[in-house]
């Protein structure tokens, strides 16, 4: 993948046993990790990342299985699983020289950002996510036809072998259908990015499918744990979604509030894809959170 955050260094760093992450690192100041989204990169965070490395080490790696990061089997369904994935980017943040860090992620990367919240709750000092739900909480609200904008996450969650070789039969049409319907400005998402998460996602088909795979088993068991336990998220957290409640007939902000005390919810006008549709509005809402 060519395209890069301009002016941040690159690298690649070991977070697991045969398992190394491509990392843009840049500024300096207080640590925050972005973590990107489906069917996306890195590159997702190219606005957002530049404006905060005036004041903040921006650290934006590929998440285990996308982009130009390792990409190992899943032969037990553990690989995968967001608690896998969180535990790499507290690796990563640690070898970096990190101890604690600020964590915002996107879709699949906020996934990831709430289960390090949660395991990690000494280590991530502020938590924002961007247009998801929790895990247990999203497969709770996709109910009837309405469920049907959600066919990806059925699809992926099916044994191994058909999702890989359906979506592996014609990849470009499976992820440019989300990149092209989850946008509202097409402008956001340029040609040459968008070759980009094209060709990064034809890479990485299975280790996609496999991330999405854990998120209909072992994530939600995670989640149950977690919600009987009581356990929630401790540090400041901002939510910031599309009116998906409206939309599925449930109270986002409400579900939202069971596992977070100190919530900011807001829901936005832009599409799926913010960091690039509406850069500045996700920057005032970093800044915000971060001062809490």
């Amino acid at each position: 993948m060519n395209q890069r955050i301009r002016g941040f260094d690159y690298r690649r760093v070991t977070v697991a046993d045969g398992v190394a992450l491509n990392v843009a690192v840049g500024g300096s100041g207080s640590p925050i990790v972005l973590l990107h989204g489906f069917p996306q990169t890195h590159l997702m965070w190219r606005h957002v990342a530049a404006d905060l490395a005036a004041d903040h080490t921006v650290i934006c790696p590929d998440l285990r299985g996308y982009g130009d990061s390792d990409k190992p089997t899943d032969p037990d369904g553990t690989g995968y699983s967001k608690r896998t994935m969180a535990a790499d980017v507290v690796a990563l943040a640690r070898a970096l020289g990190h101890e604690r860090f600020a964590l915002a992620g996107h879709d699949r990367g906020a996934l990831v950002a709430i289960r390090a919240g949660l395991d990690h709750p000494a280590t991530v000092t502020h938590l924002a996510s961007l247009d998801v739900l929790p895990t247990l909480d999203m497969w709770e609200v996709m109910r009837g036809t309405s469920a049907a904008v959600g066919f990806h996450l059925y699809l992926m969650a099916q044994p191994p072998g058909l999702p890989e070789q359906l979506i592996g039969a014609s990849p470009d049409a499976f992820f440019g259908h989300f990149l092209d319907i989850w946008t509202r400005d097409p402008e956001a998402i340029p040609a040459e990015v968008r070759d980009a998460y094209l060709a990064a996602s034809r890479a990485a088909v299975p280790s996609i499918v496999a991330d999405y795979r854990a998120s209909a088993g072992i994530d939600v068991a995670h989640d149950e744990v977690d919600r009987a336990a009581g356990n929630r998220l401790r540090m400041p957290v901002t939510v910031l979604q599309q009116d998906w409640g409206a939309a599925l007939g449930f109270d986002a902000a409400g579900l939202w509030r069971a596992w977070a005390a100190d919530l900011e919810h807001r829901t936005v006008s832009c599409g799926h894809f913010m960091a690039e549709e509406a850069p500045a509005e996700v920057v005032a809402a970093l800044r915000a959170l971060l001062a809490r």
